[in-house]
């Protein structure tokens, strides 16, 4: 059994790919994930932003293959 890891996506990218390895390490759409993210960029007063800059300094980078 393999571990999991999370780690921003190189792939599935639009700023930094935090939604991409987010969607990767669950299992879940991409899209699904971005929207989430949206709600709570619109929902909670901006703190959505804020978790996904806190994302981004946090989670290492995918490594190449």
């Amino acid at each position: 059994m393999t571990e999991k890891k999370l780690y921003r996506s190189l792939t599935k990218k639009k700023i930094a790919g935090v939604c991409g390895g987010l969607s990767d390490y669950f299992d879940l759409d991409v899209s699904l994930i971005r929207v989430l993210l949206v709600a709570m960029v619109v929902l909670g007063c901006g703190s959505g932003i804020i978790l996904y800059i806190l994302c981004w300094l946090i989670i290492p980078e995918e490594p190449y293959y």
